[in-house]
């Protein structure tokens, strides 16, 4: 939370056309009650949201120039002094002197979670839905989606397949609707995006770690955007189905930071939906104990799959103790591979994205699919349901 602000200089009329409706009542809530938090609960908002809205508010005027107290002294809101030179005269008096300032980390992360929490506050939560579908309470669908890469583009003269955002729309929301039409009415449902959902984490384009460039279709805004209507439409389309949907999103290598966004977003937006729970934990291994099964979820960049037993074992070793049955349902290869281990079966899950331009010309090659495995309480895996997108792609041709 910022400290206290004086927003007299901000609260001009020059000014107002440049803001919106919600940012300049913040403003005058802020002057009228004399401070960020006393205007939060003078106007019923959660205060992350006023502090999100009075920086958009001085990021925008600093836009036009108008940035009060920004640089007059001692370092910008969010930086540390970093290195500083001082150029003296032949007297030994000084003439210019040049300062350094970076980012601070902790700052800014403080930030980020402001402006997150203050986004949250202002999304429209959905209403839940009143007809809950008769399901069986023995069972378990888990719809594990192997890396969705929203955003990821690919040229079709290039790689062998077109892929944009439309296209991701496309494939995301006709493979959800075979499959719901396909698995049994389980009461319960687990929605898994496994890890890279969007394709970039920001508008750089490149992999965070490695700087990798990425070939993406769109501003990293669009394909939040449409990343989230896309699962609001596979959640809705599992409600049809199940009495309940616990949603997970695992954080991948192309988007640690995104996927915990998403998360926090989906939570906001189903505050009021009692059948629908998201999980937010930033922790890259989640579990969930069903009956006598015990399931494992992470992206894959980080254990191998041989090593993947024995991380559950350790994170989840009472329920490892309950447990018949346990599996790990992971993403990040893009292709099709099963292995039983000693206790535990580790399976990673195919994507329906595209190769783009570098992994085509590495000779990286799988089918595109997605699946729904339905686990019994006692009998673990009973039923399993596959949408390949050539079947999806003869169907569309053949109607």
């Amino acid at each position: 939370m910022t400290a206290p602000t004086d927003v007299t200089a901000y609260l001009k009329d020059e000014f107002k056309e440049h803001l919106t409706d919600k940012q300049w009542e913040v403003l005058e809530a802020i002057k009228a009650h004399g401070s960020q938090r006393a205007a939060a609960a003078a106007l019923g908002i959660h205060p992350s949201a006023v502090d999100y809205r009075f920086q958009a508010v001085r990021k925008k005027l600093a836009r036009i120039g108008h940035a009060p107290g920004h640089f007059n002294h001692g370092t910008a809101p969010g930086f540390h002094m970093g290195k500083v030179t001082v150029q003296r005269g032949p007297g030994g008096d000084v003439e210019r002197v040049w300062e350094r300032q970076h980012p601070d980390a902790g700052s800014l992360q403080a930030i980020m979670q402001a402006h997150i929490d203050g986004a949250r506050d202002e999304i429209p939560r959905l209403s839940p839905l009143t007809v809950v579908p008769r399901c069986d309470e023995d069972l378990l669908t888990i719809y594990p989606v192997g890396d969705p890469h929203a955003g990821l583009y690919a040229w079709e003269d290039e790689t062998g397949a077109k892929f944009d955002l439309a296209e991701f729309e496309r494939v995301q929301c006709a493979a959800i609707d075979a499959l719901v039409r396909s698995t049994p009415p389980s009461a319960l449902a687990i929605f898994n995006d496994k890890g890279d959902s969007t394709h970039a984490d920001n508008n750089k384009n490149r992999t965070p770690r490695s700087g990798h460039e990425l070939d993406v279709h769109g501003r990293h805004g669009e394909v939040m955007r449409l990343s989230i209507r896309v699962k609001r439409y596979q959640i809705a389309r599992l409600l049809e189905k199940h009495a309940k949907v616990i949603v997970r999103v695992d954080p991948g290598n192309h988007d640690p930071e995104t996927a915990l966004h998403l998360a926090l977003v989906l939570e906001a937006l189903y505050e009021n939906e009692p059948r629908v729970e998201v999980i937010t934990s930033p922790n890259p291994y989640w579990y969930f104990l069903f009956g006598k099964n015990l399931i494992g979820t992470c992206h894959g960049d980080g254990a191998k799959g041989k090593d993947l037993p024995g991380v559950m074992a350790h994170d989840a070793r009472e329920w490892w103790g309950l447990a018949d049955y346990c599996v790990w349902f992971v993403g990040h290869v893009h292709h099709k591979d099963i292995k039983e281990y000693t206790g535990c079966t580790v399976e990673y899950m195919r994507t329906l994205a595209a190769s783009d331009r570098h992994h085509h010309g590495a000779g990286y090659r799988s089918r595109r699919t997605l699946e729904a495995i339905t686990l019994h309480k006692l009998d673990a895996e009973v039923e399993r349901h596959t949408c390949s997108l050539a079947r999806l792609d003869r169907l569309s041709a053949a109607a």
